[in-house]
């Protein structure tokens, strides 16, 4: 598969996700899981669409990166999103080490599939490549 419709695959269930939440947040009048909705949504969904978009569009050349750069990115979105929702309801009683380090680490993982992606943007050629 390749990394434009993999992360095209993942940003649709993040969607979903993020849609549910919401449906779940309103039918419950409570919107105590607004910011965790948020990242779903714009980091799982948006962003993650976006550098699939990245992808498809501009087929980077350097190959290794543009793997390294979107498996980060699912990475990031998945760990950064459930450690969110594990620090902040809790509901399998962890320690709070182990659920601040799913938050940080995918926060950590995040930023570097960030980084990545920059320098694949600025390696990759500007010129739209014939799909």
């Amino acid at each position: 598969m390749n990394h434009a419709k993999l992360l095209l695959i993942v940003s649709s269930l993040f969607g979903l996700w993020g849609v549910l939440m919401g449906a779940h947040m309103a039918g419950g009048g409570s919107y105590a899981l607004s910011a965790i909705h948020a990242h779903v949504l714009v980091l799982g969904w948006l962003t993650l669409f976006a550098w699939s978009l990245f992808h498809k569009i501009y087929q980077p050349n350097q190959k290794r990166l543009a793997a390294f750069q979107a498996w980060t990115g699912i990475a990031g979105a998945i760990l950064l999103t459930s450690g969110m929702w594990l620090y902040n309801t809790n509901p399998f009683d962890l320690p709070r080490g182990v659920t601040l380090g799913f938050y940080i680490g995918g926060g950590m993982t995040v930023v570097i599939s960030f980084l990545l992606f920059v320098v694949l943007a600025c390696l990759t050629d500007s010129k739209k490549r014939d799909a």
